[in-house]
């Protein structure tokens, strides 16, 4: 069934934040063939497919861009909608972290012109509001290893 609203909907999109157990921590980071932020390093992710949800939609995006694929995600790292926050237009994005031993084989497929692994003390600059996104996922990935001390 189709509806028909007066009030514009946002579009919305979900990443995937994937970060080793490593003594120096790495993060998997894919860099954009495409505008916006062409050439510029993002976390893996795009947008929810109607009969997904956000989650799912985070594992999917992760195989597609990357070639690797988890079962779920340890949390969720909030919601982001800050109006501004993608040139395109009006996009809502719920960030998901997932904690591995160490990392895999990743390649950029897809929209994904490359996939590599960064320390987290050595990141490019990162595409949209990711930088936020990853101050998030730091401090919840000390939280956990807090826990399991």
């Amino acid at each position: 069934m189709e509806y028909t609203y007066k009030y514009p909907r946002p579009a919305v999109t979900a990443d995937a934040v994937i970060m080793t157990k490593d003594e120096t921590p790495k993060v998997l980071l894919i860099q954009r063939a495409f505008d916006p932020y062409k050439g510029r390093w993002a976390f893996p992710g795009g947008f929810m497919e109607m009969d997904e949800t956000t989650e799912e939609c985070a594992v999917r995006e992760l195989m597609e861009e990357t070639g690797i694929k988890i079962e779920g995600f340890l949390c969720e790292l909030g919601v982001r909608s800050t109006v501004d926050r993608d040139p395109r237009g009006r996009t809502i994005s719920v960030p998901y972290l997932q904690i591995i031993d160490t990392a895999v084989a990743a390649a950029g497929t897809d929209d994904a012109a490359k996939a590599e692994w960064f320390a987290i003390n050595e990141l490019p600059e990162l595409a949209f509001d990711h930088d936020e996104i990853m101050r998030d996922a730091i401090e919840k990935y000390n939280s956990e290893r807090r826990k399991g001390e």
